[in-house]
């Protein structure tokens, strides 16, 4: 099952959300979204990446005032819970933390993520927008930040697993229940 994914500006929220979070030196999908509540999020293509990849840099003002999508509530998936999260992703894309920094994902083309050479010590924002079944393995459907020419055009399949999961995808995964859309 995949949901339509409208595309955001990352840049917006990784220069301008720092007062908590720290830009691509770590943040946290809550306070991402404390932050949208008061501060319009930019479509990508008003706010795009300054080098066609994610870096912190100054919040550009008049980027950020192009904004126009506000988070109005937002809900917290039971941690550790693959069923939950599949669940949620039938309502919604699901905002995760997963660990990214291992080769396994960073040279990733096609196929499901499996096992745990990918890791659980989360250090990157994704968002899963579906979850399906390729030779047998389940897996959820992510998209990444960086670009289509990463991973299988931009996204990554990460298998379905109990626990912390697959890549620490069932660790820390919040979702939009409620949006002001001034678009």
């Amino acid at each position: 099952m995949e949901n339509k994914l409208a595309k955001y500006s990352e840049q917006h929220l990784v220069s301008c959300d720092t007062k908590r979070d720290a830009g691509c030196n770590g943040g946290n999908v809550s306070w991402a979204y404390t932050y949208l509540t008061s501060n319009a999020l930019s479509h990508e293509s008003d706010y795009s990446y300054s080098s066609g990849r994610g870096q912190t840099g100054t919040c550009n003002t008049t980027k950020a005032k192009k904004g126009c999508i506000n988070v109005a509530k937002s809900s917290s998936v039971p941690r550790n819970q693959p069923k939950q999260l599949k669940s949620a992703l039938a309502k919604a894309v699901v905002a995760v933390a997963i660990q990214a920094d291992k080769r396994v994902f960073q040279t990733y083309h096609s196929g499901v993520i499996t096992g745990s050479a990918c890791g659980t010590q989360l250090d990157h924002a994704v968002t899963a927008i579906g979850y399906g079944v390729e030779n047998g393995v389940e897996y959820f459907l992510v998209r990444n930040s960086w670009a289509a020419s990463w991973g299988d055009k931009g996204y990554v399949k990460i298998g379905i697993e109990d626990g912390a999961g697959v890549c620490g995808i069932n660790k820390e995964p919040d979702y939009v229940t409620k949006v002001s859309n001034k678009c």
